[in-house]
């Protein structure tokens, strides 16, 4: 009967001793939120619980010791039992510091970016460390308890294998993903060009980019198709877009007029318009003898890339009336021969 009460005692001793902890861990925690950095935070929110809990267990295999087993589970008495558990309450406090770290410093990262797809992949390698820290911990555990784990070892591989070959598209598109937060070719809001298709930059997610083309439609792209293609992004290095113009007029006509005009046009739009930068300036360039015209070629610079048919637009209109003022003539363009038949 007094061996029932020294194990009471101990038991009530480890409750005594785990609240203590948890009080001096909680005064801890409210002094690490002082700090600037958040490293303290984290040791703290790491030990705690797993150092309570391994009080708890203690006490309790300590008062086992006062108390008669039964036959067949004595097992839970012995040094491989408690040493086991050690290893768990050690895989706990790591699991719960790598999951803590990532969070805390994967936040802070992913939030450098406008970006969504970062902010997910923290969220994978969250959940990916901790089952990995916990099947190398019962890995461990078992292989100290005399547990033969070859065929877990080999069923794991078989599985992984499995799922490897059944979502190598869904893996390849997730790193697929991942170059593009690192390598960065393009973000949020920039207007790109892949494959043919045009459009801005809506989202990126793990498995595909998103985009929005002019005609208002959403094209989904997969990011390893993306990872492997040739990307042109408008709005980098800035913003700014070149725009081409050409221009024809008949034979005969006063080319050197017909450049200042255009040069005048250009700069009336810059002043007038909210499109055309000044710096670069623009310029004309007389290029050829063409078959039936003279051909120049306008150079304008847009000051965003979406604003380049306003400004054809805007061109070709004061074109029209300014040679219509100066009697410039504007040729018809060659009709195909076979068209004509």
């Amino acid at each position: 009967m007094s061996e029932i009460w020294i194990a009471a005692g101990i038991i009530f001793i480890g409750i005594i001793a785990a609240y203590t902890i948890a009080r001096v861990f909680k005064w801890l925690r409210q002094r690490a939120d002082l700090t600037e950095s958040r490293f303290d935070d984290i040791l703290v929110m790491s030990f705690g619980k797993p150092i309570i809990a391994g009080i708890l267990f203690f006490s309790f295999f300590l008062a086992m010791g006062y108390i008669t087993i039964p036959e067949g589970y004595t097992w839970i008495v012995e040094g491989k039992f408690l040493n086991s558990v050690y290893i768990l309450l050690g895989a706990w406090v790591v699991s719960i510091f790598v999951e803590n770290f990532i969070k805390l410093y994967g936040q802070w990262l992913s939030a450098k970016t406008e970006s969504e797809l970062d902010d997910k992949i923290m969220d994978i390698l969250e959940i990916a460390a901790r089952y990995i820290i916990w099947f190398i911990a019962i890995l461990i555990v078992l292989s100290y308890l005399n547990i033969d784990i070859t065929p877990l070892i080999a069923a794991g591989g078989v599985f992984g294998l499995a799922v490897a070959l059944a979502a190598q598209d869904l893996i390849s598109n997730f790193f697929g993903g991942a170059l593009i937060v690192v390598d960065k070719p393009f973000a949020i809001g920039d207007r790109i060009k892949i494959d043919g298709y045009l459009g801005d930059v809506e989202s990126v997610g793990p498995r595909s980019t998103r985009i929005k083309t002019l005609d208002y439609q959403l094209l989904t792209i997969p990011n390893s198709k993306i990872a492997n293609s040739v990307v042109t992004n408008y709005a980098m290095p800035d913003v700014k877009l070149k725009v081409k113009i050409p221009v024809s007029v008949a034979y005969g006509s006063d080319i050197h007029r017909v450049k200042e005009i255009l040069l005048e046009i250009c700069h009336d739009a810059a002043v007038s318009t909210p499109y055309i930068l000044m710096d670069p300036v623009p310029t004309v360039y007389f290029l050829e003898f063409g078959a039936s015209s003279l051909d120049f070629m306008m150079v304008l610079w847009a000051k965003k890339f979406n604003m380049s048919w306003e400004i054809k637009d805007h061109i070709n209109f004061e074109i029209e009336r300014r040679f219509a003022e100066e009697g410039i003539e504007i040729p018809f363009p060659q009709m195909d021969v076979h068209m004509r038949e």
